[in-house]
């Protein structure tokens, strides 16, 4: 979760753009929108002068009306981008844009020396050095940055702490290098290496990276009389005040016809994904196996492990940076894909709306045809303030399916594991394995596994978030992760069991 204040910003920007969209002016009061946040003579908290503030929220709101700030003339006002965003029947395919005007092109990774250095007689950062990049003159140690390789050892041998290493954070939390300064300095990325993972927009202290959001469409299909169905990821149930059916009410006051809960796909999910493991495992349990036996007609693959395929961040990984480990991933498709195939089957006339925790659920969302919009928790948040909508004053109402404990744990660390070993009936047979964050590390983690094809400690079952903690803690949450566990927990005390395969 992005718990700097930009967040605070970009739901006050988002929940004032749903208003001018709900008035009888929306071009108009979408374009005062900078103006009223940020009036003549009022306060600059952030920023040189009022000027640039209100230049940044008119960036912030062009995302928001769903446009990337790459293709921004400056000389194009609101008035226009609101127009054209009510006008247009299809949405932009690049999820993440970069507010230029507010990116501060932060000084490149490097490690420097400090007013802190004592020049000390022991010398521990020379001897630590194995590339003779440091040196001592006038009382204290100096890098060379052309011999230095950034190994960060002389940090660890320094005892005063005087060395440190100065990170650009967008750059430094990317697992696969793809947000750089480009020639003007400021951050760029290369989206054919993005994973769409979000890690950037929860680093940037300047709020920089945003996300390019569909509320207006959504909000249009709304004021259309289209029959608008949200679906509601499990991690859900960790970020309002209130619970999952104080929620369901309070959705549908916004706006929405009904209120699904992407739960019931993750059961489906858990299970297809248990009958897979035995599949591939082969004859994991013999007493299991020899009263289910597995069909004649189907090959078993006999292989060493399987890993999740229901974060989208980690697909995204897979097919574009580790091909290697692609035989290793569960076919199983996603709760999401399931859940929008039910929905579309009943109510084929219907507009469905995820709403998550992420934007690799946008790439997501526009991959599957029974997708038709994604909105993340923040922007409902914002939907909340701009209606006066409070989710723990509203009444309970009840899902017409009710799913289980382990599909409603599904955006927590561990739960989608939990929920496939739950579904099979020799739970004890299944060893797993959790990586909880996707970064440079378990990237050569999962590479080694691929690559051998097994694993050291005998996993044969190995669940991928690329968030670390789950989707409760994804770049669009709004809740601390700890207090989204202990919410998640509380409404899966009551809940069912999933059924076994």
């Amino acid at each position: 979760m992005n718990n700097n204040q930009s967040i605070y910003i970009k739901k006050e920007v988002m929940a004032r753009l749903i208003n001018a969209y709900l008035s009888d002016d929306f071009p108009e009061n979408t374009r005062v929108i900078p103006y009223d946040m940020r009036p003549t003579g009022a306060e600059v908290p952030y920023r040189c002068c009022i000027y640039k503030e209100r230049a940044i929220l008119k960036t912030r709101l062009i995302a928001n009306l769903g446009f990337p700030l790459e293709d921004d003339d400056e000389r194009v006002n609101l008035t226009t981008y609101a127009k054209e965003a009510e006008a247009r029947t299809q949405v932009s395919e690049k999820h993440l844009t970069v507010l230029r005007q507010a990116c501060k092109g932060c000084t490149s990774n490097k490690i420097f020396v400090t007013d802190i250095c004592q020049g000390c007689v022991a010398r521990p950062c020379i001897n630590a050095c194995k590339f003779g990049a440091i040196t001592v003159g006038d009382g204290r140690a100096k890098i060379d940055s052309e011999k230095c390789k950034k190994c960060q050892m002389c940090i660890s041998a320094c005892p005063y702490h005087a060395i440190v290493k100065l990170s650009v954070p967008c750059e430094d939390v990317c697992p696969v290098g793809a947000i750089k300064k480009d020639e003007t300095g400021l951050a760029s990325i290369d989206f054919s290496k993005c994973i769409s993972c979000g890690k950037c927009i929860s680093a940037c202290p300047f709020g920089a990276v945003h996300e390019k959001s569909e509320i207006i469409d959504i909000l249009k299909a709304m004021k259309n009389g289209k029959k608008v169905v949200a679906m509601i990821a499990p991690a859900i149930a960790g970020q309002f005040r209130g619970n999952l059916y104080q929620l369901k009410t309070a959705i549908k006051k916004a706006g929405f016809y009904d209120v699904f809960e992407v739960a019931k796909g993750a059961d489906k999910t858990a299970r297809n994904e248990a009958r897979e493991f035995v599949e591939r495992m082969g004859d994991v349990d013999a007493t299991w196996d020899a009263i289910h036996p597995i069909a004649d007609s189907e090959e078993v693959s006999g292989d060493k492990f399987m890993t999740t395929s229901c974060c989208a961040g980690y697909m995204q990984l897979v097919n574009k940076h580790l091909p290697e480990i692609k035989p290793y991933v569960s076919d199983t498709h996603t709760p999401l894909y399931y859940t929008s195939e039910y929905v579309k089957s009943i109510m084929p006339d219907s507009v469905t709306v995820f709403i998550g925790p992420c934007v690799a659920k946008r790439v997501e969302g526009s991959e599957n045809p029974n997708i038709d919009f994604v909105m993340s928790f923040e922007e409902l948040g914002a939907m909340f303030m701009a209606k006066k909508i409070e989710v723990s004053e509203c009444e309970e109402t009840k899902y017409n399916e009710e799913s289980s404990k382990q599909a409603r744990n599904f955006g927590v660390t561990g739960g989608v594991a939990e929920a496939v070993k739950k579904a099979l009936p020799y739970e004890n047979s299944v060893k797993s394995h959790v990586i909880s964050g996707i970064n440079k590390e378990s990237i050569r983690q999962l590479k080694k596994y691929a690559t051998q094809g097994y694993c050291e400690d005998g996993c044969n079952l190995i669940e991928v978030m690329c968030c670390e903690g789950g989707c409760i803690a994804g770049n669009s949450t709004i809740n601390n992760v700890k207090v989204a566990n202990k919410q998640i927990k509380e409404l899966i005390s009551d809940s069912k069991d999933i059924e076994k395969i």
